[in-house]
């Protein structure tokens, strides 16, 4: 099979498509044809080497963590998939163990025509049919989050929210959320990006300047800012006012710079505030979508991988196989 791989940690133009052995499935896995698959931060900082106190690949390494496919081999004890289900979901690939989950949800690497996923986890569901492959193996991550910090900021109808960083994935998916909940949103963003965010739900979109921040705002998204870059953030919250970062790994709540208000983490492996089921039930229903901002072949991966650090992108990078 055709594969994205890593032979050495290195940048992205470093990457290249070669033949690997099809991974076959063992007890309680479940092997997915690939249709689809998205590329994330994950995947380049693994690669660079930004993980290595971590975890050391063991190299060729497969990237790749949302897909959508079909499955064609089922392992001896798997009973929720059969062959020809049409499946969709985020897995690590297996050597990244060190994020912790009771269920891990473990893959072979889905930037690949074929990969091998655990089957026994809350991060993989049946694709509906409603939704397209391509809008399938951009959603999970990004639909699973957008659910996720919507829980844990517990937005209600007319307060002003800041949302840092909208027009990535998360951004994208969560605006529409933010807009139906009744908040007035403020984003982030480009230049050119203001009429796309208006579009998703923005009310206003500002610069990425922290000094153009609004004040006295009722719950700060942050999707992008390292921990350093917090206390920015939380000076746009008004007194008792929530801060949720996505930011990994969790930082301490010093780093705001202020005790007044209350900092939420989010990174739920367990699916404790919603999984891949709960994203494909909101998606079917027509509640929560993600833009796409650019589609390559899988021919073209390193060139996809490649862009999406250099070039600014609207929404998810999607690589179809």
């Amino acid at each position: 099979m055709k594969a994205l791989v890593a032979t050495a940690y290195g940048e992205p133009g470093q990457l290249s498509i070669a033949d690997l052995e099809v991974p076959r499935p063992g007890p309680g896995q479940i092997q997915v044809k690939i249709a689809a698959s998205a590329i994330n931060p994950t995947d380049i900082r693994v690669v660079t080497g930004d993980y290595r106190e971590l975890v050391e690949l063991e190299f060729p390494y497969v990237p790749g963590n949302e897909f959508a496919g079909t499955v064609t081999e089922v392992g001896a004890g798997v009973t929720d998939y059969r062959v020809g289900d049409e499946v969709f979901g985020q897995a690590l690939p297996r050597q990244l163990r060190f994020v912790p989950a009771r269920r891990p949800s473990m893959s072979t690497g889905a930037l690949a025509e074929y990969a091998v996923f655990e089957a026994d986890t809350p991060l993989l569901a049946h694709r509906p049919a409603n939704i397209p492959v391509e809008q399938a193996a951009a959603l999970p991550i990004a639909g699973m989050t957008a659910l996720g910090v919507m829980a844990l900021a517990a937005i209600r109808p007319g307060e002003k929210v800041l949302v840092i960083g909208a027009s990535g994935g998360v951004g994208t998916a969560l605006l529409p959320l933010l807009a139906a909940a009744g908040a007035h949103v403020v984003a982030t963003g480009a230049a050119g990006d203001h009429a796309v965010l208006r579009e998703l739900g923005a009310d206003e979109v500002i610069g990425y300047d922290a000094a153009g921040y609004p004040s006295g705002v009722d719950a700060v998204f942050d999707l992008v800012l390292p921990h350093d870059r917090l206390s920015a953030a939380a000076a746009a919250l008004r007194p008792g006012g929530r801060l949720v970062t996505i930011i990994y790994p969790e930082p301490a709540k010093d780093l705001l710079g202020r005790d007044d208000v209350d900092l939420h983490f989010f990174l739920d492996m367990d699916a404790e505030l919603g999984g891949m089921r709960e994203v494909a039930e909101a998606a079917e229903r027509g509640a929560l979508s993600v833009r796409i901002a650019r589609r390559y072949r899988l021919e073209e991966a390193v060139q996809a991988a490649v862009a999406y650090v250099r070039e600014h992108n609207l929404g998810k990078v999607v690589v179809t196989m």
